[in-house]
């Protein structure tokens, strides 16, 4: 049976997070990718920082950087960051899932170039899955990639591809010959960035800079040793890559830490607001409580091998609701109510704005809500 009861070691981790995150980032810091490029110094600089004490990786074995934590530690390290608006930045796909896949499915030599760096906090990766034809429809995707020589020419356009205009990886996923089903020969690529045959346009959008890119592949190369697993065979890394992402992110905790500080910022004006609107704010920090368990099961049963696709598609529908629920009751409250005209007041009224434009796109990202729901239901159905 699982146990709620949090352990001491995950307690001080916490506080030593809480330190670390006070002692770099003023309080008004909102994430990275802000008009300010300070923001994003910031947090490569607080990244390298973790990676010198082996905490940017936690969990992941002694040998590949880590620290060899449980998995609950890095539960708690999810929890304080997304809570903190993400401090890690752009580091946090390479930690989630690039580097845990690469332990699964690279060989020796991939392992020795691409775990340390992650682990130190001195690279960035995006991922090329989405296209314009094949956003959650992975499997339509139509960028191939030909033979030649001792390696491959890849063709083709990504799109969303968040992080691209400064990552210096790439986790691609291509056609690598004809297809006998939807899911046949598509294979993975490690494709570096640094191409002139690579072009990268950035797609204005309320998220900021960075999250949203077009990726123009016209003849880029990639060398025989940067291919991830089998050709042909990819689609095995993509169930995956998948797993790891729909867990990855402790949503949960910001929505907690924001609705939690909402009648402290309020002050006496929090009895002014209605009845109905005060019910609503109850409503999504028990609906916050509920999800962050639901989270913990997941977790369980990752750290026991038994994650299923059903349980993480079926989290991140909860977690991507929940996002918006508390984006709207947050703002209800923020919206004609006084809030005070004190610094802190003036930060908590930005990050409610920012956690709202970031909530409408959280069930769009890493594929929609409705796909994720077919997940479960296809699930079910083989059950």
């Amino acid at each position: 049976m699982l146990d709620y009861e949090e352990s001491r070691e995950v307690g001080e981790l916490r506080l030593q997070l809480r330190n670390l995150v006070r002692g770099h980032f003023p309080a008004s810091f909102l994430g990275a990718f802000t008009s300010d490029p300070a923001d994003l110094e910031l947090t490569e600089s607080f990244c390298r920082t973790l990676g010198e004490q082996r905490l940017l990786t936690l969990a992941w074995p002694p040998e590949f950087g880590g620290a060899g934590a449980t998995v609950w530690q890095q539960t708690a390290l999810r929890e304080e960051m997304w809570a903190a608006h993400e401090p890690r930045g752009a580091q946090y796909m390479g930690l989630n899932w690039v580097g845990p896949v690469l332990m699964r499915h690279g060989t020796p030599d991939q392992k020795r170039r691409h775990l340390p760096p992650i682990a130190e906090g001195n690279v960035i990766w995006c991922q090329g899955f989405s296209e314009p034809d094949a956003g959650s429809d992975l499997p339509a995707l139509a960028t191939r990639a030909v033979r030649d020589g001792a390696g491959w020419r890849v063709h083709g356009q990504k799109i969303w591809t968040s992080y691209a205009q400064m990552a210096q990886w790439c986790f691609l996923l291509a056609r690598t010959g004809p297809v006998k089903d939807r899911q046949s020969a598509i294979t993975v690529f490690l494709l570096r960035m640094d191409q002139p045959e690579i072009t990268v346009r950035p797609i204005e959008s309320m998220l900021g800079r960075h999250h949203l890119n077009e990726v123009f592949l016209d003849n880029a190369w990639v060398p025989d040793d940067d291919v991830l697993g089998e050709v042909d065979r990819g689609w095995v890394i993509v169930q995956d890559v998948l797993l790891h992402e729909r867990i990855g992110i402790a949503r949960y905790a910001r929505c907690d830490r924001l609705l939690s500080l909402a009648p402290a910022m309020l002050g006496p004006a929090w009895e002014e607001l209605p009845a109905a609107l005060r019910q609503r704010w109850a409503a999504a920090l028990v609906h916050t409580r509920q999800v962050r368990m639901l989270a913990y099961h997941v977790v369980d049963s990752q750290e026991r091998n038994e994650l299923s696709g059903v349980d993480a598609a079926a989290y991140r529908i909860a977690v991507t609701h929940l996002d918006q629920e508390v984006a709207e009751v947050l703002a209800d409250i923020v919206d004609g109510w006084s809030i005070g005209t004190s610094d802190l007041s003036r930060v908590f009224e930005r990050a409610v704005e920012d956690h709202w434009r970031y909530a409408q796109a959280s069930t769009v990202a890493s594929g929609t809500t409705e796909m994720q729901r077919r997940a479960v239901w296809k699930g079910l159905d083989t059950e």
